[in-house]
């Protein structure tokens, strides 16, 4: 079985989880332009996603939903490769929450793509571990979030 599996993705380049979020993507892509920008719409894609996560992850999904709606309101909310995301008016994903357990990691991300504002000179962080929402982890989320809309 394992040999099968290195052939299967050798064949085709994919493994069964990329070849998963390519078609997961090209849903989402359909879904979007049937949408049109519906805020409703992206977030109850958003949401459902949220739904199908660990109670863990969940709840830190959902905590990173709360900050960004009142922070960032004018974000869309989407789905981006079955993560729940933000894009700007452009339609640019701008942040995205990645659950740990999709890729077996210990930690759930944070991501931040380049529509986002978080340049800080030559070097800086895109993404984030997030392992428990507390105090503390809220407020930095919460300043990522309005520096990333600028």
């Amino acid at each position: 079985m394992a040999d099968q599996t290195k052939t299967q993705k050798a064949a085709d380049g994919l493994s069964k989880d990329e070849r998963d979020a390519v078609r997961n993507r090209a849903k989402e892509l359909r879904a979007e332009a049937k949408a049109a920008g519906n805020r409703a719409a992206g977030e109850k894609a958003l949401l459902e996603a949220i739904s199908e996560m660990a109670d863990h992850e969940k709840a830190l999904a959902e905590g990173l939903h709360a900050i960004v709606t009142d922070v960032a309101p004018q974000l869309m909310p989407k789905t981006w490769y079955g993560f729940p995301a933000y894009a700007d008016d452009n339609a640019k994903v701008v942040l995205f929450f990645q659950p740990g357990s999709k890729f077996k990691t210990r930690y759930s991300t944070v991501g931040f793509n380049d529509a986002a504002q978080l340049d800080d000179g030559d070097l800086w962080a895109t993404a984030f571990a997030l392992a428990k929402l507390t105090p503390a982890t809220k407020k930095s989320l919460t300043d990522l979030v309005r520096r990333a809309v600028g």
